[in-house]
């Protein structure tokens, strides 16, 4: 059962120190919870109507968050800890700010304590806040993550360019993790290559973790189903871990059944297989129910014990203790300023089927639909079909930005921004990727079945019928070929596009034209 703020009122106005607990920061090793005393210290959780439709996010993360917090507040509370909780009844239309400022006028607290907020917008808000508050703001670092914002800013300092392999090798050195001695394990820092291996036919994959809702789960996901009915995405079925026990046993059961082909098929995507090898932890990382040491060591272990394979082992941590670390830095390094980041100055509106998966195009319906279901999508998926049409059709950064930080219920701006930005529009210029994840059909078609039950033909270069992959590459290629051209790891494509007959040329940005055209019109492609 949820405490109440009503609950605690007589108690709370003799307590001196509250601890404010974000929404997606629900561990008890939370720094801001770390040397909590029982006796005279109050949680403060905050359901924030403001906050949870800053975008409008996907109903089962909504519901997913909700359901995290009211099951966090409860661990809290039968621990004997004292909580005060105000649900999305009470707060009503009111900002976070706004019910946290109150709360201390009428209480009274000497401090409030919190961690570092993983949200730009929401920690310029709080120092606001705590310029006129009558309290003390203890605001401490956010150790969901391995690494400082100071950390990442000394070791940007000079560079032009920054590289997460590089960061990721400095990372492993400290936190002695593949190491053997002071060279990586296996002689190699990254296994990559090993890593991107296209599906065969006859896989099993292994089931993923499901959680069968309980009481206060079903409760949330109807309340928004009430408060939030317009926004995107299926609520049922809904599966998610809600508590640290049950994330943690997600946690475990990658380890033991599917991080064992994780490695080679990282990369491969499949017709009516949305979860593959992958963890699924990152919903349970980003919320906090899972610490990142603890999800590195657990693979880590499983190499040393020899159920899984270095290659496997390697790429899982990297997500972690390389792009996860890599991202969060770059996030608070170039905020606010990267926000506003259009560097291939990319005018077109987002196109309906990114909400209801009408198009020809299987693999896009297909990575849709999927997202729409299950507030999912895997990393291929989100780079390679989603992310590679929103660059090579030259959507605008703020749609796409839009769209994925509210479909994804592991999304929150620190990880969308850079990974949208940066990797998959390449709208900072190169900041954080040193070339523009652009593929045509033929990659889709080696890494996923997806073509096979397709309108178009992967095969075809022009034409109506040829996949718009094949020409919207090429075109991207030639609008942008100055930007491009000078880019080593480019020198290859261009030139090929350079050998191309000028009927050839021509024809890509007829069909391009075309395309783009129906787009315009809001016809079907």
């Amino acid at each position: 059962m949820v405490v109440h703020y009503k609950a605690f009122s007589r108690m709370v106005s003799k307590m001196s120190t509250f601890r404010f607990v974000f929404h997606d920061q629900l561990n008890r090793e939370m720094t801001a919870l770390s040397d909590l005393d029982p006796q005279h210290d109050v949680v403060v959780m905050i359901e924030s109507r403001e906050a949870f439709s800053r975008v409008p996010h996907h109903k089962k993360k909504l519901a997913f968050w909700l359901s995290c917090m009211r099951h966090f507040a409860d661990e809290l509370k039968q621990s004997g800890v004292q909580v005060l909780y105000k649900t999305l009844d009470e707060v009503g239309e009111q900002s976070l700010a706004d019910v946290l400022q109150a709360l201390c006028l009428t209480h009274r607290p000497e401090r409030v304590i919190m961690t570092h907020p993983s949200d730009y917008e929401d920690w310029q808000t709080m120092l606001s806040l705590a310029k006129t508050a009558a309290w003390t703001m203890d605001m401490r670092a956010d150790n969901r993550f391995l690494s400082s914002k100071e950390d990442f800013t000394a070791w940007a300092s000079g560079k032009k360019q920054l590289r997460m392999e590089f960061y990721y090798r400095e990372m492993r050195k400290r936190y002695q993790v593949l190491m053997d001695g002071d060279q990586p394990e296996g002689g190699k820092w990254n296994f990559d290559h090993d890593n991107r291996k296209p599906p065969v036919s006859g896989l099993t994959v292994p089931a993923p973790f499901v959680q069968e809702p309980d009481a206060i789960t079903r409760t949330c996901c109807n309340l928004v189903e009430t408060v939030f009915p317009e926004h995107f995405g299926d609520m049922a079925p809904f599966y998610f871990a809600v508590t640290r026990e049950q994330a943690l046993a997600a946690l475990h059961l990658f380890v033991a059944e599917r991080l064992v082909d994780f490695g080679k098929y990282q990369d491969a995507m499949l017709q009516g297989q949305p979860w593959m090898y992958h963890s699924h932890i990152s919903f349970y990382l980003n919320v906090g129910l899972l610490l990142p040491m603890e999800c590195i060591r657990a693979a880590e272990q499983a190499y040393r014990a020899q159920s899984a394979p270095l290659n496997a082992v390697e790429g899982f941590i990297r997500q972690i203790m390389g792009w996860r670390e890599y991202v969060w830095g770059i996030y608070w390094l170039k905020m606010p300023d990267y926000a506003k980041c259009n560097g291939l100055n990319a005018q077109r509106d987002l196109p309906a089927f990114y909400w209801d998966a009408k198009t020809d195009m299987n693999c896009l319906r297909q990575c849709v639909d999927e997202t729409k279901r299950h507030a999912y999508a895997h990393h291929i998926q989100r780079l390679m079909v989603l992310g590679n049409f929103a660059l090579i059709a030259g959507l605008h950064p703020d749609a796409v930005n839009q769209w994925y930080h509210l479909v994804y219920a592991d999304a929150y701006q620190w990880v969308e921004l850079p990974n949208v930005t940066g990797m998959i529009l390449f709208a900072d210029g190169g900041y954080l990727g040193s070339k523009p994840y652009a593929a045509s059909g033929a990659y889709i078609n080696k890494m996923s079945d997806y073509c096979r039950g397709c309108a178009y033909d992967v095969k075809q270069k022009s034409g109506e019928k040829a996949c718009p992959f094949n020409y919207l590459y090429w075109n991207f290629l030639q609008e942008n070929q100055e930007k491009f051209i000078k880019n080593q790891r480019m020198r290859m494509i261009y030139a090929t596009l350079a050998k191309m007959t000028d009927e050839r040329r021509q024809q890509i940005t007829q069909d391009s034209m075309r395309f783009f055209e129906k787009l315009a019109l809001g016809e079907k492609v």
